[in-house]
């Protein structure tokens, strides 16, 4: 599918992989709603390097990706933008996501909070099937391209190594990413009949503030038993560079791709 004068929405695009996604996409010249808490840096729309003025290609919605109400009325004021600037919507990039760390239960007994697993299942999980459906309203609308595929549209949901390679506290946390991988296929196959796709991505170990939260010590370790190759964290231009070949390829579909370097979590860290 062409990127140019496409939009498409970007969860979580203030930040993090999210943010290098929205970059990548508005080099492209495309569209790109971006719905966040907080608004992202501004932007210069021919570059990448987001430093510039704020451009005419980029709209800043104010969500929190659990309020239904607020999802759903972003979803509707991005497509009446799209109505004004003639370019179609594209599809819904899902990147917002937390992952804070938290035992089941404690060495002395302390029970992993319910605030914390419905956080957690709330924003990754409900959060991505939500606005997914919310979107779907009006993407299966949208003019096919004039191509042998006639295709409308592609779903990107954001899932992580851990839905596979969970460590021990990550149990709120793999739940969420391994429902997305399992998501996948029976989307895919119920979005065929409207020429839409559906992928996974799967990352590994890239530079965010949630690998941030890890601290050096865990980095080092990762760096030197768990990655092959590159030993290094990813770098968010790498996973937007994937989205984008997603987009572009039409036949890639029904997929969860890994993004990894190699790696292979040990038990413990």
């Amino acid at each position: 599918m062409k990127i140019d004068n496409r939009t498409f929405i970007v969860s979580g695009g203030s930040s993090g992989l999210g943010l290098a996604v929205v970059r990548d996409l508005l080099s492209s010249k495309a569209y790109v709603a971006l719905l966040d808490r907080k608004p992202p840096p501004s932007v210069d729309e021919n570059s990448s390097n987001m430093t510039g003025a704020s451009t005419s290609r980029l709209c800043h919605f104010e969500v929190d990706i659990m309020d239904l109400n607020q999802v759903s009325d972003a979803v509707e004021k991005v497509v009446s933008w799209t109505a004004q600037t003639g370019a179609h919507l594209g599809g819904v990039v899902n990147c917002a996501g937390v992952g804070v760390p938290e035992l089941v239960i404690t060495s002395k007994g302390k029970l992993h909070s319910k605030h914390r697993w419905d956080q957690i299942l709330g924003v990754n999980l409900h959060g991505t099937f939500h606005l997914i459906r919310l979107a779907m309203k009006h993407l299966i609308r949208v003019p096919p391209e004039d191509t042998e595929d006639a295709e409308r549209g592609v779903i990107i949901m954001v899932s992580s190594s851990v839905a596979y390679e969970g460590l021990a506290g990550q149990t709120a946390y793999a739940a969420s990413k391994g429902a997305i991988c399992s998501m996948t296929l029976p989307m895919a196959r119920e979005f065929a009949r409207f020429n839409i796709r559906v992928v996974t991505l799967v990352p590994g170990l890239f530079s965010t503030p949630l690998t941030d939260q890890l601290g050096p010590k865990v980095a080092k370790d990762m760096h030197k038993e768990a990655l092959l190759y590159p030993r290094r964290y990813g770098k968010p231009s790498e996973f937007a560079q994937a989205v984008r070949w997603v987009v572009e390829c039409p036949y890639v579909n029904a997929e969860n791709l890994k993004l990894t370097g190699g790696l292979r979590v040990p038990t413990r860290m």
